[in-house]
């Protein structure tokens, strides 16, 4: 088991502005989606060229998510995540955007990495239309739609940040 010191009292929760500055070029970042059964992961190349969706952890103990990204962000070498905020279609802040805020707080409080939230507006329903594309199986669309919205998200994020 890795032994990282990851246990942190203050939030690294950064806007994206500063989130840019302290990743560094040449940084491995993660995208989250956090959904309310599951929620999706994706992880960029080092040039902040390419989201890929890696894996879809279900949401049941926050203790246990927090183990299997410790480990991500270890054998990845992850310097920053990218974590969807579900901003409503007015701008405003609705529940799933608080909810999404209050997770942030809870990993930035045993991560060291920076973190930035990202408005996931739609992230959702553009990634079901790409798996339409690339997926006949209906079963494989839902499956993956979680870790593809997390790839959505970071590539989003990814853009910006090469701008």
């Amino acid at each position: 088991m890795f032994k990282i010191a990851f246990n942190m009292k203050t939030h690294n929760i950064l806007s994206i502005d500063k989130f840019k500055t302290n990743i560094g070029s040449n940084s491995r970042l993660l995208g989250i989606d956090p959904g309310n059964k599951n929620i999706g992961i994706a992880i960029c190349d080092e040039n902040h060229a390419v989201a890929t969706p890696l894996r879809i952890i279900q949401k049941n103990k926050f203790e246990n998510f927090l183990e299997e990204i410790k480990i991500i962000i270890a054998e990845n070498n992850i310097k920053g995540i990218i974590i969807g905020n579900p901003i409503n279609m007015d701008g405003s802040l609705g529940k799933s955007s608080q909810s999404a805020m209050d997770f942030s707080k809870n990993l930035s409080k045993n991560i060291t990495v920076p973190i930035a939230m990202w408005d996931e507006r739609l992230s959702s329903e553009a990634a079901y239309k790409i798996t339409r594309e690339l997926s006949t199986n209906v079963s494989n669309k839902v499956r993956n739609l979680d870790k593809n919205a997390a790839a959505f998200i970071l590539q989003g994020a990814i853009d910006f940040l090469s701008n």
